[in-house]
């Protein structure tokens, strides 16, 4: 005798609900946008059934707040902004979308919407663009600071030749400064005496440490 196969007990409110939007914004001054729609996604391979709430009921009329969809498939769910007044501006409404199996009644996954009434959309549009042109300015002004220390610090960096370039200057001047081998008459003692081929390469260095100061 062959066993039945049953499908997998789905454990309450575990499954994921696919929704979109999952923000709702209504615009008082634009009344297009006082019907929004919410599309629900079924993505199993099981129909479902499907419930929506809402904090304040009052506010909102969902057409076809509750019913089913067939497996692989979406539903579109109207929901109209009914009570369009000032003291509802900035106010966070929230909807809740439960889903369950057809033949059950616990709710197998919920989704929260959110829903918000502002007074305007062109307000809305202008506080954006406000918004970003101030985060533009200030990476600006972050970026000129930045080029100005890194000019600040490279122009300290080359205002001169360093200590041991000017040190080994004297040092090559000196050397051409001291006697030759073979000069008797000198009061600077005998070992302070340099060859010809050492001034030689004292007076190479001395020609690179010069092109180097011309340089900087």
């Amino acid at each position: 005798m062959q066993q039945q196969k049953r499908q997998p007990e789905l454990v309450e409110g575990n499954l994921p609900v696919f929704v979109f939007p999952t923000e709702l914004i209504f615009y008082a001054d634009d009344q297009s946008t006082h019907k929004q729609v919410l599309t629900l996604y079924n993505p199993y391979e099981f129909a479902l059934k499907f419930k929506v709430l809402c904090t304040t009921p009052n506010k909102y009329a969902v057409v076809d707040a509750t019913g089913a969809v067939k497996p692989q498939c979406c539903i579109d769910i109207v929901i109209r902004h009914r009570d369009v007044r000032a003291s509802y501006y900035g106010v966070i409404d929230k909807f809740r979308l439960q889903v369950s199996e057809q033949s059950q009644r616990k709710a197998l996954g919920k989704k929260e919407i959110i829903a918000t009434l502002l007074p305007s959309a062109k307000e809305q549009q202008q506080q954006k663009e406000e918004e970003e042109k101030r985060i533009k300015e200030h990476l600006s002004e972050s970026v000129f600071f930045e080029q100005t220390s890194c000019q600040l610090e490279n122009r300290t960096a080359s205002s001169g030749p360093s200590l041991l370039t000017v040190f080994l200057g004297i040092v090559c001047i000196a050397a051409l400064m001291l006697p030759t081998l073979g000069e008797m008459e000198s009061l600077v003692p005998l070992y302070l005496h340099l060859s010809v081929n050492q001034k030689l390469v004292a007076a190479y260095v001395l020609g690179l440490i010069t092109m180097v100061i011309l340089r900087t």
